[in-house]
């Protein structure tokens, strides 16, 4: 569950953000997500659900689900690590897994592309998560592969699926986001430079609408805009004038540039949200065309960086 806080942008704080721009250079061979990559992401969508239902976070199900996906990124030539850890809950100390893909550019400087695949416990079976964890789990992956065989850049690129993204009774500090603290306070630990954080949760609803909430880094918020803009899709994405609480703020919190690209609007009607953390996220609910809009944002907001 994201915790939403509605509130309203000030004129003069929108004015500030839009002029804080991206200054890099950009490499001279675009890169390009197209309708192949899409439909090889929503067939590991596909592929995951159904050798990896349910994965509760500290469950057998969970470490299936990460040797599972370091296993679909190393048979794509990828260097995939596994970084198990234990975290307080209110259910006791347990471990979680995260799956860290690591493709180097030529400098020292990271883009880091991030997803939880964990699924909320408690919800009745069967639970497929398919939107809510697996949407976004099979986008990095075929953004993995996209990458491996793509020439290096300027910087290099983490794709991080991060394991108990979900809560078990209400966010706190030792309930929910494990993965993405664990990693924030990895890289900063290590005094990583990090160009920018990019999220994508839910994004694979036929009936896609990207938001971008307010905690997000302004410039990475006005980026994704211009990227849609640039590729026809301005349509698909939009400003959320309030909070959502999400697997980015642990790296906001660490003080690196992070951006969520989610679609909080899941459900039979707008804005009713019913298929969300129940047995009606399911894969018939999801879209090629959705995971092609979304992955093309973000291949043209990593040509911008």
């Amino acid at each position: 569950m994201k915790i939403m806080l509605p509130f309203l942008l000030c004129a003069a704080g929108l004015l500030c953000g839009c002029g804080d721009k991206p200054t890099s250079a950009r490499r001279a061979e675009p890169l390009v997500f197209n309708e192949v990559h899409a439909s090889n992401a929503l067939a590991h969508v596909a592929a995951f659900v159904a050798a990896c239902t349910p994965r509760d976070a500290g469950t057998p199900g969970a470490e299936r689900a990460a040797l599972w996906l370091q296993a679909r990124l190393q048979a794509e030539g990828v260097a995939a690590t596994l970084d198990r850890f234990t975290d307080d809950t209110p259910r006791g100390r347990r471990t979680f897994v995260n799956v860290l893909a690591t493709l180097p550019g030529t400098r020292d400087e990271w883009v880091l592309l991030i997803s939880h695949f964990d699924t909320k416990r408690g919800v009745k079976p069967p639970f497929e998560g398919a939107n809510d964890g697996g949407s976004s789990t099979g986008l990095l992956l075929a953004f993995a592969a996209l990458l491996q065989k793509s020439p290096p850049r300027d910087f290099g690129v983490i794709c991080a699926f991060l394991d108990g993204e979900e809560c078990d009774l209400g966010y706190s500090e030792r309930d929910g986001f494990h993965g993405s603290k664990r990693l924030a306070r990895q890289l900063k630990e290590k005094q990583t430079e990090i160009r920018a954080v990019i999220l994508t949760d839910m994004v694979g609803d036929s009936d896609l609408k990207i938001t971008v909430p307010r905690n997000s880094t302004p410039r990475l918020r006005v980026l994704a805009l211009d990227a849609a803009e640039a590729i026809s899709h301005r349509d698909a994405i939009g400003l959320f004038d309030g909070d959502i609480f999400d697997d980015h703020q642990a790296f906001l919190d660490a003080g690196y540039p992070a951006v969520d690209l989610i679609d909080f609007d899941y459900g039979s009607r707008p804005g009713l949200n019913d298929y969300w953390h129940t047995p009606k996220d399911t894969l018939d609910k999801l879209s090629a065309e959705s995971l092609f809009v979304t992955g093309r944002i973000v291949a043209e907001m990593l040509n911008r960086l």
